[in-house]
This record gives C-alpha cells, structure tokens and sequence, in this order.
C-alpha cells in the first residue's frame, strides 16, 4: 500500500487493509515499525503523526527476494533459476533477446534438461526448500 500510494500513516494503512484484514491500530504501527527498522521503510513527523515512505523501490525489493530464491534454491546459480523458470512455464524462450537466447540454449543443455518433465529439481537445477 505505501509503495503504491507513496506515503501513508499508519491509519490509512489500517483503513486500506479494511475489511480483509481487519487489524488493531497497535498491530499495523508495530509492523511497520519493524519495516523501518529492516529498512524497507522511513518516516517523517508531520504534526504528532508519522508518515511513512517506502525506501528503496519495489524494484529493489524484488530483486532482493529473487536474489534470496536464486542463493537459496539454485545454489546461486541464475542459470539454473532462468531454467526453472522457463521450464515451469513462467518465461518463454522466446522473452530473451537473441544473444541471451543462445546462451540460455547452452545453459539447458549442460543442465542435462530432460525432455520429459519430472521433478521441479531435476528439471531445473534447483532444490526444493
């Protein structure tokens, strides 16, 4: 909600999480409280309230928990995780620029990928958690 919307207090972040998420006032400023801290994000004090802005952008955010996957699951191989993701359909071959299109080719055949499908990690590289 703050990344889209730029900023909000902790109110309009309890409002907005309404009504599939009703939580107390205190829950929503612990958690973001905790999000401050972990630098996902600032605040600034307008009056007695606290504005809150995302820090770095989702971009960023993304790319950090792919990042996470990739070390966590592919051994933190970005091959194997391009592999995975093309074999379960997320990517397509065709998404690659033609240099990068060959070089994937290449990665799938010394990643020895089956023809057939079998198991997520035979089939990608990776392990599961």
């Amino acid at each position: 909600m703050i990344w889209a919307g730029g900023e909000a207090t902790a109110e309009q972040v309890r409002e907005g999480l309404l009504p599939a998420h009703p939580l107390k006032d205190s829950s929503v400023r612990t958690v973001l409280r905790r999000l401050e801290a972990r630098g996902y994000l600032s605040h600034r004090v307008a009056g007695k309230t606290f504005v809150y802005r995302a820090e770095p952008p989702p971009q960023g955010i993304a790319a950090s928990a792919v990042r996470r996957i990739i070390d966590r699951f592919c051994a933190g191989s970005t091959e194997q995780f391009l592999v995975g993701m093309v074999d379960e359909e997320v990517l397509s071959v065709g998404e690659f620029g033609p240099r990068h299109r060959n070089r994937f080719r290449a990665a799938q055949r010394r990643a020895g990928r089956p023809r057939r499908r079998t198991t997520r990690a035979s089939r990608s590289g990776c392990r599961a958690g």
